[in-house]
């Protein structure tokens, strides 16, 4: 195993996955994405984008092979082994969001440096309301941080949910259609901050999105139909 940054950020290796036995809905020989890249995860409805990003992030489970994330085969975790790996290393912007409902914006932006004390020291000592603020300020959320986020638009959530991946700079940023909601101004500024956080945490961005104009903006284009065995089946 090499060391230190030679250590990809992602590595899969003979991954399967089956929500039900006997009908695998990934089979993904290799996979390996450096540290510091920007990948564009495409394919149809269907060939396994959201499953793959799940077991990225430990939220699932490969039903055999190794997923690596950073080094470490999450596949021999167990589920609050991958929880606490998650909260400490990954920044996640889930399709549906998965904000805390009675919460405020500013609760659920602070989330995961409250839960893990490892990504607020990537804060640097700097207060917990200053990086809130920042993040707030570049993604028009300031007004809003004391409302609760069941009050707000699916657009402003989108943007909430994006401001809570990025808070305490992730190692691994995930992201499952994160601008669907958005309109284009809003759009160009959240990725923007996107590549931005990315750039300055020296992060691994995985993304998917239907919308094949951002494409060139990554640093690679993973095409998961090519990839995902149990897809070309």
């Amino acid at each position: 195993m090499p060391a230190g940054d030679a250590i990809p950020a992602v590595a899969l290796r003979d991954v399967r996955f089956a929500y039900r036995p006997g009908a695998p809905v990934l089979d993904i020989a290799t996979l390996t994405i450096a540290r510091g890249e920007t990948v564009f995860l495409h394919g149809p409805s269907g060939s396994g984008k959201t499953t793959l990003l799940g077991l990225l992030a430990g939220v699932l489970q490969a039903t055999s092979g190794e997923v690596r994330l950073l080094g470490t085969n999450l596949t021999a975790l167990g589920s609050g082994a991958r929880d606490a790996f998650r909260a400490r290393h990954l920044g996640y912007v889930f399709q549906m969001f998965n904000l805390i409902p009675y919460l405020s914006v500013r609760e659920n932006i602070l989330l995961p440096v409250r839960l893990e004390p490892a990504r607020r020291a990537q804060l640097g000592g700097a207060p917990l309301g200053d990086a809130v603020a920042a993040l707030a300020t570049q993604l028009d959320l300031l007004p809003l941080l004391d409302r609760a986020v069941a009050e707000l638009s699916v657009g402003q959530q989108q943007r909430v949910a994006a401001a809570r991946a990025l808070i305490g700079s992730p190692e691994v940023v995930i992201a499952d259609e994160p601008t669907s909601a958005l309109d284009t101004d809003r759009r160009e500024q959240f990725l923007a901050l996107l590549f931005a956080s990315c750039r300055q945490a020296g992060a691994t961005l995985v993304f998917v999105s239907h919308d094949h104009t951002l494409r060139p903006l990554f640093s690679r284009v993973v095409e998961l139909r090519e990839l995902n065995r149990a897809a070309a089946c």
